[in-house]
């Protein structure tokens, strides 16, 4: 049997590219990703996507810490209650604005375009549609990072490495490092919930950026490249089995059907 292990901590980004929030416990259901997870993007200039008939379109059609470091300089927080988006700047409140009205959405595009003009490719435009996710892949997935892996990335490029440069929904503790690449194409199970995963994450230069200092200071990918060979880390699963998971579950691998 594979080796078992627990959720250390989980995450959601209700919007593209700001602050993580932290959750202890949250409700997954199948096909569907963490509640509010990327629910919102920041379009950077037009990018054609149409609320009433979404498609996805890959991350640089919108604001993304890839290219937008100064994003990681914001703290962001989103309630669930009322929609509403509290923009922290230089430790004041910048901007707030409910995100479900058009009132709401223009004060938060008004912060963008006034306080990082000549940044911004283009008009930032809060864009949101009904179940729709803007995730860095055309399917709806909870996004895993092994920590054990992290550390094993520390000791390639000879720093400590924040696991929120990863921006990951469940956080692992207990498997060796790179273990989560045995996982592929197998059911993992965190209480009565089912989850397949289903593809490995390739990453790009936003895990480059501290997330506390909103500096670009390690080369990541490139450190992955020469000392394995490929830029991956972290896995992407999709639910199968709803049900509640909260921090401390044990998540472990389900034996294989044999055929």
């Amino acid at each position: 049997m594979p080796p078992s292990a627990r959720i250390d901590s989980i995450y959601r980004y209700p919007v593209k590219g700001l602050t993580p929030e932290p959750l202890q416990t949250t409700a997954l259901r199948p096909g569907e990703t963490l509640l509010a997870d990327r629910r919102y993007a920041i379009e950077n200039g037009p990018s054609g996507f149409d609320p009433a008939a979404p498609q996805w379109l890959s991350k640089p059609h919108f604001l993304m810490l890839m290219r937008d470091v100064w994003l990681a300089g914001l703290r962001t927080h989103f309630d669930d209650a009322t929609n509403v988006l509290t923009i922290r700047h230089n430790g004041e409140v910048a901007a707030e604005g409910d995100l479900e009205t058009a009132e709401g959405r223009t004060a938060i595009e008004h912060f963008f375009a006034t306080s990082f003009e000549g940044q911004i490719k283009g008009p930032p435009k809060v864009l949101t549609s009904p179940g729709h996710s803007f995730s860095d892949v055309a399917r709806k997935v909870v996004s895993i990072i092994n920590l054990a892996s992290v550390r094993a990335i520390e000791n390639m490029v000879g720093a400590p490495v924040h696991p929120l440069r990863f921006r990951a929904n469940l956080y692992v503790e207990g498997w060796p490092a790179w273990h989560e690449f045995d996982l592929l194409d197998r059911t993992i199970a965190i209480g009565d919930v089912r989850l397949k995963v289903v593809k490995r994450i390739v990453r790009c230069a936003a895990v480059n950026v501290d997330p506390d200092t909103a500096q670009r200071d390690l080369a990541i990918p490139q450190a992955l490249q020469r000392r394995l060979g490929h830029g991956d880390c972290g896995i992407y699963a999709e639910v199968i089995t709803g049900g509640t998971i909260s921090a401390d579950d044990t998540i472990a691998a389900e034996q294989p059907e044999l055929l």
